[in-house]
């Protein structure tokens, strides 16, 4: 995971830099790929994967946490700091702005806005299954397995709606009809009971 955390902290670095004018506060994925020991395709898709997001929405919403502090300081007009953290135009980062915390940067000075922040992502390793489980192979009559599948799509945060939409596809009757059929699943015996 070290790597991982190293192309993080070079996120950091290169957004650092280009808040303060000594850089142009790009990231270069095939750097960050580098870092990581990986090809730029599979940075991108494992980055996504491990957090549900593409690495440039985090360098968004990273780049944005950093800019609200400057914009609600209110020291420097809005064009400077769009210049400094890399927009092209005031009008393309009040976009981003926006996008990211719901409000615009006017606004955000004005009314005191709630705004969004964007932690750093640090990477950590968790293992689990470290207790055994007991369990007892039985011979069974042959029996058919029927059941119905579907490909689902990963969802990060919150219940995921393909399936909620395949459950209520089912329908309430072949919900309740499917627990009171015997399955290998539920015939199956704790050795120690």
């Amino acid at each position: 995971m070290e790597p991982w955390n190293r192309a993080m902290a070079h996120i950091e670095q290169q957004l650092a830099e280009g808040a303060a004018h000594r850089g142009t506060g790009a990231i270069d994925v095939a750097a960050l790929a580098r870092i990581t020991l990986t090809w730029q395709y599979h940075f991108r898709r494992m980055f996504s994967v491990l957090t549900g997001m593409p690495v440039s929405e985090y360098v968004r919403r990273r780049r944005m946490t950093i800019a609200a502090s400057s914009v609600l300081a209110g020291e420097e007009p809005l064009q400077d700091i769009a210049v400094r953290l890399g927009y092209g135009s005031a009008d393309a980062f009040s976009r981003a702005f926006r996008a990211v915390h719901g409000a615009g940067p006017a606004d955000a000075r004005r009314s005191g806005a709630v705004l969004r922040s964007q932690p750093r992502l640090r990477s950590s390793l968790s293992v689990e299954g470290t207790r055994p489980m007991e369990y007892r192979l039985q011979d069974e009559a042959a029996f058919t397995l029927l059941g119905r599948r579907r490909r689902m799509p990963l969802v990060h945060h919150g219940p995921n709606p393909s399936m909620e939409r395949f459950r209520d596809e089912l329908g309430p009757d072949v919900l309740k009809d499917s627990g009171s059929r015997p399955t290998p699943t539920n015939r199956w015996q704790n050795p120690s009971s």
